[in-house]
């Protein structure tokens, strides 16, 4: 599958959610694809999505909470997956598993066999593993859920940078979330 179409899949589905996303490719491609406030882009913190998704979903418990993840990022940091299974948190965590860290020229990452499985340990209510990005994302329904997305590395030009400061995310995400 074309990490462009599960990346698209993603925030289609959810097009209302605070979108957490992991550093690296993953925020320009958000940060390119459609930037708004309710999009939060770890910058420099590779592993923490899913710790700070856990996060938002516990403070605005109402509110859909979307963690775009990537296989490396989760492989730096399982300890989070505990974090958010433990707390049952409305949250859908997404990995997009394309086999490399994209982001620093494509190392292999070391491979995750059964992160599905893994999730289910940890916690998470439900855990799929998915190869295309036509989803019933109605069936996601238990949460905090896991989807793990195998896809191929990116097949187009990586966009812009992020161009907000650290300082601007916050702000911005904090207005986004005093939203109801």
């Amino acid at each position: 599958m074309r990490y462009e179409d599960m990346f698209r899949s993603v925030l289609t589905a959810f097009p209302t959610a605070a979108v957490i996303s992991t550093c690296g490719h993953i925020s320009r491609d958000l940060f390119n694809h459609r930037d708004r406030e309710g999009n939060f882009y770890l910058v420099g913190s590779m592993g923490m999505a899913a710790p700070v998704g856990v996060g938002v979903a516990l403070a605005d418990p109402g509110r859909p909470v979307v963690v775009l993840d990537g296989d490396g990022s989760l492989a730096m940091n399982t300890g989070g997956m505990l974090s958010v299974g433990a707390t049952g948190a409305r949250l859908l965590h997404v990995v997009l598993d394309n086999g490399v860290h994209g982001s620093t020229g494509g190392q292999r990452t070391v491979p995750f066999e059964d992160p599905v499985s893994a999730a289910l340990a940890f916690g998470y209510r439900r855990a799929l593993s998915v190869d295309t990005p036509d989803i019933d994302w109605a069936s996601v329904d238990a949460f905090p859920a896991f989807v793990h997305a195998k896809v191929r590395p990116r097949s187009e030009p990586v966009g812009r940078r992020v161009a907000h400061t650290p300082h601007e995310l916050r702000e911005r995400f904090t207005r986004f979330l005093a939203v109801k």
